[in-house]
């Protein structure tokens, strides 16, 4: 079954130097951009991360530090990127938890103004846990009947992820084909920031979702103890999430003039 698409929809993939979304850095990037009309755009970058990549790292995806010594960085890719992917939705394996936070990290770093909250986000590994619960390898054999070459290569975990996605809206007849309605119900639960450290209550009211303010709300922890916001600010937190708090604040301080 071919995607019904409004617009087009990126599907991507990260090799990185590490799982720390607040740190770690891109070494490889597959962008594979479908449109409505079904013609495909599809770019793979090697990326300098201007830090060392761990030897067990190394060991997952194949990266060396002497293999991407002489590839651009990401700041000199960022344009590329932005360009591919701002009038699409997005959609990947594991991506809400782990691809769009460290993507949303780098182009913060970039300054690049492309804000990924605005897009539709599909992650076609939440669709299969919630029907299936295994691994890419193993879902591309489970919905393709292929085994998967090239496992942890950006590129072919990119093309098998579109793969797969096609082939679970073959078979399951309760899922839409429909971006929107994917990109719901890949959903994992609603954060403001994409790491998870600032969410929602009830009311749709901001709250922090981690120590020891966790439930309470952003607007009422700034007004009893200012000194945690700078603390944020200057602590090892994603850079997304401390725009994210930075805009609170300043909306705040709007609200009072």
């Amino acid at each position: 079954m071919e995607l019904k698409l409004s617009r087009p929809i990126c599907f991507f993939d990260l090799e990185t130097t590490g799982t720390n979304v607040a740190t770690d850095r891109i070494v490889e990037i597959a962008i594979l951009k479908v449109f409505p009309n079904g013609n495909k755009e599809s770019h793979t970058w090697r990326v300098n991360p201007t830090v060392p990549i761990p030897a067990a790292t190394t060991a997952i995806h194949g990266i060396s530090d002497e293999m991407v010594a002489n590839e651009p960085t990401f700041k000199e890719l960022a344009p590329k990127i932005q360009e591919m992917m701002k009038d699409s939705d997005m959609a990947g394996y594991n991506s809400n938890r782990f691809d769009i936070p460290l993507l949303a990290e780098e182009l913060e770093r970039a300054e690049v103004d492309l804000d990924l909250k605005k897009n539709l986000a599909v992650d076609v590994q939440t669709i299969f846990h919630k029907k299936e619960k295994r691994t890419l390898e193993a879902a591309y054999k489970f919905y393709c009947d292929k085994d998967l070459i090239d496992a942890h290569s950006a590129a072919a975990d990119t093309n098998a992820t579109y793969e797969v996605l096609k082939a679970q809206l073959d078979r399951y007849d309760d899922l839409e084909n429909d971006t929107k309605f994917l990109s719901q119900y890949s959903a994992h639960k609603n954060y403001v920031d994409f790491a998870g450290y600032i969410g929602y209550d009830k009311q749709g009211r901001e709250v922090f979702s981690f120590g020891k303010h966790r439930g309470t709300l952003v607007e009422e922890v700034m007004e009893k103890e200012p000194g945690y916001f700078g603390w944020l600010l200057n602590a090892d937190f994603p850079l997304y999430t401390k725009k994210v708090l930075t805009r609170l604040k300043l909306q705040k301080l709007n609200n009072k003039l």
